[in-house]
């Protein structure tokens, strides 16, 4: 009897291994679809490089739309996947809700913070990369006046604008930006013909350069700005290669290694808030042959220089998500 309980037990506890073993990370993309070439095709190629390096699988959802959210993590919870990781500040609340119903689950949000025992947070200082473009914004812009263009009105979007201002107006104090966002609802996440309207309509007012902080939309505001011959600036993957030599630079969010240091850590993701920016090169400007001969030894300097005085706290980019507000105003 002794010996049939142990061998029970064996059993028992190899079944436990191979289930763990067999357990796949999952990865949930937000509204506008994994190949956005922006915020989800980023968290795309961190999945596609983890599985690449360890021979690995996962188990992937695009949202069609937010009614799916709270389903789609439960089903996959259900499934087993482990960790989950979702891109996108909408999945916050739905992840508060459903994370304490799988305890044994790791879930792994971007873009907005979830006090949850088994929820690890990945927040990004996207003001600092965005202070970086408005200094070479500055630098760039012949006129004197840029635009920012942003897609949903929310105080996430709000802290790009922040930062973008805060860097182009240290460089050119009697500068001017623009304005607009292209919603208030998800939607304006992926309507790139606004996005091109807007980008005009920002030309028409004097702007020679344009930072789209917008998903999908802001395909339609970089296309514009090359069609009527000012600058893009792109956001969170390197949208550089759209456009050769009429995108100014791209504001990278390191999304790609959020998703892949959460796969490669699998059900040992440490919960709590991991912090992007500059210091850490979660945040950055993207520099390579597309947009080379637009980029001047002087301002590869002043990025630099502006680097370095984040890093080190001596140039302060102030966050807009603390308090709803921005000091240039």
């Amino acid at each position: 009897m002794t010996l049939m309980k142990s061998l029970l037990a064996s059993a028992t506890a190899l079944g436990l291994m191979a289930g763990a073993a067999l357990a796949e990370p999952a990865l949930i993309f937000d509204l506008g679809g994994k190949f956005d070439k922006s915020f989800n095709e980023a968290a795309y190629q961190g999945a596609e490089r983890w599985k690449e390096e360890t021979g690995g699988t996962y188990k992937e959802l695009e949202m069609q739309s937010e009614a799916q959210r709270e389903q789609a993590l439960r089903r996959l919870a259900e499934t087993g996947a482990n960790p989950i990781v979702m891109t996108g500040f909408a999945f916050g609340e739905v992840l508060n809700k459903i994370a304490p119903d799988y305890p044994d689950t790791k879930f792994v949000i971007i873009d907005a913070v979830v006090e949850q025992p088994n929820v690890q947070s990945n927040v990004f200082n996207e003001g600092e990369g965005s202070y970086l473009a408005g200094v070479l914004a500055a630098m760039a812009s012949k006129s004197g006046t840029v635009g920012f263009i942003g897609g949903m009105d929310i105080p996430l979007i709000h802290k790009f604008e922040c930062g973008y201002r805060q860097g182009f107006l240290a460089t050119k104090p009697d500068g001017k930006v623009l304005i607009n966002y292209t919603g208030t609802t998800p939607a304006a996440w992926n309507d790139p013909v606004k996005g091109g309207e807007l980008a005009k309509a920002q030309k028409s007012q004097g702007a020679d350069v344009i930072y789209a902080a917008a998903g999908g939309t802001g395909i339609g505001v970089l296309q514009a700005a090359a069609d009527e011959g000012v600058l893009g600036i792109g956001v969170d993957s390197n949208q550089n290669h759209l456009h050769p030599g009429q995108i100014l630079t791209s504001v990278v969010k390191r999304v790609d290694n959020a998703v892949y240091d959460a796969f490669t850590a699998g059900e040992g993701v440490e919960p709590g808030v991991k912090t992007w920016d500059v210091a850490s090169d979660g945040v950055a400007v993207a520099m390579d042959d597309n947009n080379a001969p637009l980029i001047t030894p002087e301002m590869t300097t002043a990025v630099d220089d502006a680097k370095a005085k984040i890093a080190s706290g001596e140039i302060e980019v102030h966050d807009y998500m603390t308090d709803n507000t921005c000091p240039v105003d």
